[in-house]
């Protein structure tokens, strides 16, 4: 859903009386080519236009034969322009006596949960301030012109070259940051603004693909701690989270010696995902989905790069500069993107409510002016994952407001200090890898 595209053609007229279903009869369309989905109790077809659903028909696929009224609003800006592109798709709607989500879910928290957003709707905690994102793309690009004047005045020594290491690190992980809002299109108004904002963001400052990202982010919004649908918990065999740990110990699987995964994961986690696994997952999508305008301004990026530093340390040593900060950077990303994540509930498909499920797969770290920063507000992790389009400038005015919610109903709204939250990644892998070893053995 992170998007709108050109309508497909449905079989209902706009004036045609529309037929109603039953869950029951809704619940077998959910197969790759056979996607039903409601949003605000009206059915629709999706089966054929999935794929050129600008979020990608995964994206959307992961709502098959649920309702999606929460995700629709979470990830859309303009829903009136939105709904114009459904209306072709539209094939009936729930029958008046059947109850608007499947299952056995709390109507009452997602009531509750959609007044709270049209509440904080009307407080206006959706509208950005300009200044704050200015702010931040500033200091971004007074870094990367710091980090090249501190080789360019004091020379390539070790020293100065740790220091423009060190500035350049700051500048990529702020850098993910800001993308990251432009990609939920929380920073301008209109999202073709966000977007072209956004490339110029991932691919010049970054040299990543702004389509890759969002490609593979909002389907961990959409389903996080899900298995095969949030790409940020399918680690496997690599990794074992959560359900999997007892999965693979049952079934006799070692691929790696998973008890001692809390360990080798300071070896292949921190270090190389962004130098290794996110450069060569960016570049098969770039060329799989032939993304030539992503390729194009990445190349810009290392361009960029490299003609700064070559001249001072040669090819060889501006590789070296360039993979320092890479796996400096990655540390960064890990730990602050996993903090929130991984030590909470992790496993298959539940089918819970939007508030529910985000619920269940976050947890939020203690915040001061720093952590925020640092961080880039992503240790308010609960607000951002049930309203993933508002400016993280406003999470700390909107917290409150969700912890009376989850007081209300009895959900955890768990806060960590910031070391706990980190030392929990450990303590979450050490848990899953004992879990496995003594289902593997007694099984």
């Amino acid at each position: 859903m992170g998007g709108v595209g050109e309508p497909g053609r449905g079989p209902a007229q706009p004036r045609a009386p529309l037929p109603t279903f039953r869950w029951e009869q809704i619940r077998p369309h959910n197969l790759p080519g056979d996607k039903w989905l409601v949003i605000e109790r009206r059915v629709y077809d999706i089966s054929r236009w999935a794929q050129r659903h600008p979020g990608g028909s995964r994206l959307i696929g992961h709502h098959g034969a649920e309702d999606a009224t929460d995700a629709f609003h979470a990830f859309h800006q303009d829903l009136s322009f939105v709904r114009k592109f459904l209306q072709p798709l539209l094939i009936g709607e729930l029958a008046p006596e059947e109850p608007s989500q499947d299952g056995p879910q709390n109507a009452q928290l997602v009531e509750d949960f959609r007044a709270l957003r049209q509440a904080v709707k009307d407080m206006k905690m959706f509208e950005a301030k300009p200044a704050f994102f200015a702010l931040l793309l500033g200091h971004i690009l007074a870094m990367e012109v710091l980090a090249w004047l501190t080789i360019y005045l004091l020379g390539p020594g070790w020293v100065p070259s740790t220091i423009a290491a060190l500035i350049l690190v700051i500048s990529q992980a702020q850098s993910w940051y800001l993308q990251h809002d432009l990609g939920h299109m929380s920073v301008f108004r209109k999202s073709q603004w966000n977007h072209v904002a956004q490339q110029f963001v991932m691919g010049q400052l970054k040299g990543f693909s702004a389509h890759w990202w969002n490609f593979r982010h909002f389907r961990h919004h959409a389903k996080p701690n899900i298995f095969y649908k949030d790409p940020d918990v399918t680690v496997a065999p690599v990794f074992l989270l959560g359900e999997l740990s007892i999965e693979y110990g049952k079934k006799k699987r070692r691929y790696l010696p998973y008890n001692c995964q809390h360990l080798y994961f300071f070896l292949i986690g921190p270090p190389l995902l962004v130098l290794v696994n996110f450069e060569v997952e960016n570049l098969a999508y770039v060329l799989m989905y032939m993304r030539w305008t992503d390729l194009l301004w990445a190349a810009s990026f290392y361009a960029r790069f490299f003609l700064s530093y070559i001249p001072f340390y040669g090819v060889p040593g501006a590789l070296l500069l360039f993979v320092a900060v890479r796996v400096l950077e990655s540390h960064w990303f890990v730990w602050i993107t996993q903090m929130n994540h991984i030590p909470k509930e992790i496993g298959h498909e539940k089918h819970r409510d939007w508030a529910s499920s985000q619920l269940a797969a976050t947890c939020n770290v203690e915040h001061s002016l720093f952590i925020d920063w640092f961080s880039g507000h992503l240790n308010f992790q609960i607000e951002h994952h049930l309203f993933p389009t508002m400016p993280r400038h406003n999470y700390h005015r909107v917290a409150p407001l969700v912890k009376a919610l989850c007081t209300k109903h009895g959900l955890s709204y768990e806060v960590k200090p910031f070391l706990t939250a980190l030392v929990d990644i450990i303590r979450s892998l050490k848990k899953s890898g004992d879990i496995w070893l003594e289902a593997y053995l007694h099984q």
